[in-house]
């Protein structure tokens, strides 16, 4: 097995190395898009305006309550009936933002509620305007609680990206499908699959680990 998982990385390493770089740029561009977007449906949720947050809720359900592969589905099949040039890596990057301006709503939402509320009022009380304590006094606050959870999110993304070899764009599970129809050998490129998978996994979980240390140690 050892052998034959040499071979292969000497045969056939830049397929790997071309799906290693497809899912990075895939899962990056993916959360800051959805973390720009994340902003405002978080706010909007947080909106005293009863009709936006209510429809921002259900929003934020509906994605969070529905499988990723669905909504991989979803924007594949429906955004080429809407603009027909559109590639499907279009698509499913279209499906991965959304996703993930979901989840990172919530993560926004619960690091802006986890500031002290005597903040805004203490501001408010000395005549600030509400764009002026939320960009001045709740976001760098609310930052040392979102960042690491961010950190979470990417490494949640790099593996929902798995999910759109079934569209063949070119990631990681789409590189180890290639190498399978060619080598005919199953076991030995989904084990190098799962080694980069778990690299890139465990290098930004040590990486959101020591973030966490220092957002702790500069409170103190």
């Amino acid at each position: 097995m050892i052998h034959n998982i040499g071979i292969i990385l000497s045969q056939y390493g830049m397929v790997f190395v071309e799906g290693l770089w497809n899912t990075i740029w895939l899962s990056s561009v993916s959360l800051l898009i959805g973390t720009l977007a994340g902003v405002f449906v978080a706010l909007a949720k947080m909106s005293r305006n009863r009709a936006l947050s209510g429809a921002v809720g259900v929003y934020v359900e509906l994605i969070r309550g529905t499988p990723m592969l669905l909504q991989l589905y979803f924007f594949w099949l429906l955004l080429p009936k809407i603009l027909p040039e559109m590639p499907d890596v279009l698509c499913i990057l279209c499906a991965l933002v959304v996703n993930s301006s979901a989840y990172v709503a919530e993560i926004i939402r619960a690091g802006i509620q986890a500031v002290d509320p005597g903040q805004r009022e203490a501001a408010l009380s000395l005549g600030m305007e509400e764009k002026y304590i939320m960009t001045k006094i709740i976001f760098p606050q609310a930052i040392r609680n979102i960042l690491p959870a961010l950190g979470n999110e990417m490494i949640v993304m790099i593996k929902e990206t798995s999910l759109a070899s079934t569209f063949f764009i070119g990631e990681l599970m789409t590189a180890y499908k290639k190498v399978q129809s060619v080598t005919f050998l199953a076991i030995e490129p989904l084990c190098i699959s799962g080694a980069i998978y778990l690299f890139l996994t465990i290098s930004l979980s040590r990486l959101t680990r020591r973030l966490e240390k220092r957002l702790r140690a500069n409170e103190r």
